[in-house]
């Protein structure tokens, strides 16, 4: 199994110091509003690539009024063997990474542990604007392929550039190809990343047995398709080349991207779906990628999951312990009461956080 059996928080967000011993069962954290519990979830997020659940600076993390950095530690088991990771920021810099006392980069924290998570900033995602959409598949995409974060970064950097040119009406073309060249690689690499998330979604929600609701998924365009190689990538760039450069921005590719969902067995589309429906939905998918990586890794990935039980009926409540349970996954679930979790029974481990003196404390139940 994939579990972290130890955690230590420090100078974390609310957390002065936290320590956390863990036996792989799903940890369940209970505790009033504000008390920080979200602000443990955070903190395992980051033991993957990226900026975590909240998409928070380094320097926002660090706890006030301080401000003097933060460390997190912790101990990762898996199939194959345990790691002890570090990540820390100081000084509000960007964060830096180490495996088992050797530096490293975020892309190798995706090597080491597979962390999905859902939290109530997501609940609108069907309705609002597609950039949203995009941000799920992507983690969705990450979780299966490590790499998919260098070939964003790489995109997003070239784009950078290629934008700059057009707002300022550069038209020489020879200032473009470089740019162009690297837009269609990295570019090619996202859009393939993002395509065999959706089919690996869909075929776990096809072979499972759940009491959440499936969704069919579309990836769609803002204008046309997109291109099936680099080469017709970097077609695309140069043709659409006057045009972006009317508008002061590129018009072709992943970034125009947007992920259509919809509730299969009414055909409903999910925007407009009830709010429950909505959230059922999300829930099946991040189940849906868990079961996923579990069947392609051996073993399914550390789940995040902010106040998920307090917006489902007592049914799908116990519906969604039983799964994770099953799938054998450790999953970080945060209620305001204990009440949420009783379902779960000697089946978790239980937390309270609490606040004193404008600091969180942590207590096993």
């Amino acid at each position: 199994m994939l579990a972290l059996t130890a955690l230590t928080l420090s100078h974390f967000r609310s957390h002065l110091r936290a320590e956390l011993h863990l036996d792989g069962r799903p940890v369940a954290i209970c505790g009033n509003n504000g008390a920080g519990k979200t602000n443990i979830l955070e903190a395992v997020s980051l033991f993957s690539p990226g900026r975590g659940l909240r998409r928070a600076s380094a320097a926002d993390m660090a706890r006030r009024p301080e401000a003097l950095g933060w460390k997190l530690k912790g101990e990762i088991k898996t199939l194959k063997q345990a790691y002890e990771v570090e990540t820390w920021s100081e000084g509000g810099n960007a964060r830096q990474v180490r495996i088992d006392n050797k530096s490293a980069n975020q892309v190798a924290l995706g090597t080491v542990a597979r962390v999905v998570w859902l939290i109530p900033a997501m609940d609108r995602l069907w309705i609002e604007v597609a950039e949203g959409r995009r941000r799920f598949l992507d983690r969705i995409a990450l979780s299966f392929e490590p790499s998919h974060a260098e070939a964003s970064l790489a995109y997003e950097k070239a784009m950078r550039e290629r934008n700059r040119l057009l707002k300022e009406q550069v038209r020489d073309a020879a200032w473009y190809r470089v740019l162009e060249d690297r837009m269609a690689a990295s570019g090619h690499r996202i859009h393939a990343a993002r395509v065999q998330a959706v089919e690996q979604l869909q075929r776990a929600q096809a072979e499972a047995e759940t009491a959440f609701p499936t969704a069919e998924l579309e990836l769609i365009q803002s204008e046309g398709s997109m291109p099936s190689t680099a080469a017709d990538f970097k077609e695309a760039l140069e043709e659409s080349r006057f045009r972006d450069l009317a508008v002061g921005r590129t018009l072709v590719g992943p970034h125009r991207t947007d992920l259509i969902g919809t509730y299969r067995t009414k055909g409903v589309p999910a925007r407009d779906c009830s709010t429950g429906e909505q959230k059922a939905l999300l829930v099946s998918l991040i189940l849906a990628n868990a079961r996923a990586l579990a069947q392609r890794e051996g073993a399914p990935p550390i789940l995040l999951l902010d106040e998920v039980a307090a917006h489902l009926d007592a049914a799908r409540r116990a519906a969604l312990y039983d799964e994770i349970c099953a799938l054998g996954t450790q999953a970080w679930m945060t209620g305001t009461g204990s009440e949420l979790f009783e379902g779960l029974g000697d089946r978790a481990q239980m937390l309270e956080v609490t606040e004193q003196d404008g600091a969180s404390e942590v207590a096993q139940k």
